[in-house]
């Protein structure tokens, strides 16, 4: 993990504060148990390795095992894993582990119905930058379980020029030039532009250097008509307004990429519960 930003530790310092009075002064300490998190609704599995931390943290003398591995999916009612060992430290370690383990398998299972509702397009389905503040990596983590594709992570990973960076500048000659700079100084780095207009993409088509153009909130018309201009020369990413009712119709246009803000913005967390089996002292 991260020491410069740790999720685990920030949330159960949160979680915590001064102890867990409840579980210090009503569960026997030499208490043993097993403890299972059952899925309780169709789901794709993503988190457990965060979520088997959180116990370690709590306890390291926890035994844990992940019994339906990142990526799997589940139809309701399976144990997705166990732990066992003292119960006062299973109780402590519970609500954050949920919470985890909760939120990253709502990312991965709503990733993974955006990917079987384009079919066999050849597509991608990516995501955002639109994560919870301290948790993108772990969000990202659960695109991938859910069988997406990450986009940039940071702001230095690749360049993407926005209607706004554009406003910013001083038009599209500077925006050339910026290019040509970009491509002396750092040839390895991957540019990405956005449009919002055909008659954009067209400009962006005679400019050298673009890797991808986002064609942002168009009309699948549209993109259609962007994707065969731009053939062969650049690919072409297709974001904003898109859901499962409309993405497989996008997909048609023959867009490389999909980019969708609610994976990770929207996601609703799925139904877990632990469910905790007395075994002894």
């Amino acid at each position: 993990m991260d020491s410069t930003n740790d999720p685990i530790a920030n949330a159960l310092r949160e979680d915590l504060g001064a102890g867990d009075i409840t579980t210090q002064y009503f569960v026997p300490q030499n208490l043993q148990a097993l403890g299972k998190i059952v899925a309780r609704e169709r789901a794709v599995v993503a988190g457990t390795e965060v979520a088997a931390e959180v116990f370690r943290r709590i306890n390291p003398q926890l035994s844990i095992e992940i019994l339906q591995p990142d990526g799997t999916a589940l139809s309701g009612g399976e144990a997705i894993m166990q732990v066992r060992g003292s119960a006062g430290s299973i109780l402590t370690a519970e609500r954050v582990a949920l919470n985890f383990l909760q939120r990253l398998c709502g990312i991965a299972t709503l990733t993974r119905q955006f990917v079987e509702a384009i079919g066999k397009s050849r597509a991608k389905i990516l995501d955002t930058r639109k994560t919870t503040p301290g948790l993108r990596g772990l969000e990202k983590a659960a695109v991938l379980a859910g069988g997406g594709a990450n986009h940039r992570s940071t702001l230095s990973d690749m360049v993407l020029v926005k209607d706004n960076h554009l406003n910013a500048g001083a038009g599209l000659a500077e925006f050339a030039s910026g290019i040509q700079r970009l491509r002396q100084e750092r040839p390895g780095i991957r540019i990405e532009v956005e449009a919002d207009r055909l008659e954009q993409v067209r400009s962006f088509l005679e400019m050298d250097g673009i890797d991808v153009i986002l064609l942002d909130n168009m009309e699948p018309t549209e993109m259609r008509e962007a994707v065969a201009a731009g053939k062969g020369k650049v690919q072409f990413e297709a974001s904003g307004g898109i859901n499962l009712k409309n993405v497989r119709r996008i997909a048609a246009t023959g867009v490389d990429y999909i980019s969708v803000g609610a994976l990770t913005h929207s996601a609703r967390s799925i139904d877990l519960s632990l469910e905790l089996t007395h075994v002894g002292s």
